[in-house]
């Protein structure tokens, strides 16, 4: 017979942990792009296959991601309290990912 109230609880909780993950994730790339410090991804290359993007487009993007960043119109104590956010919220989905791991793994509650 299948608990059903217990499974209701399981769902909810995944839900809602999986929301708040994927929620302080994405407010923390917002906040560290506001303060200005744009996460530019290199090009990738693979031996023997395709270039993600070519240097001449990299180069682009970092003059867009300067010329963006030139233009920010917080002040640099805003910019440096936006990043300590962006940074506290990768904390916490890092703390997060962290107990999730430590209740699953039975190794950890041996006593």
């Amino acid at each position: 017979m299948i608990d059903w109230a217990a499974f209701l609880i399981v769902f909810a909780t995944s839900l809602i942990g999986a929301t708040a993950i994927v929620s302080l994730y994405s407010l923390g790339l917002r906040l560290l792009t506001t303060a200005g410090r744009v996460p530019v991804v290199a090009p990738a290359e693979f031996t023997d296959a395709i270039t993600v993007i070519t240097p001449e487009e990299a180069a682009k993007a970092a003059k867009r991601a300067a010329k963006a960043a030139r233009k920010n119109p917080l002040t640099p104590a805003q910019q440096n309290l936006a990043r300590a956010g962006a940074y506290a919220c990768f904390a916490l989905c890092a703390a997060a990912v962290l107990f999730g791991i430590y209740l699953i793994v039975p190794f950890f509650h041996q006593g």
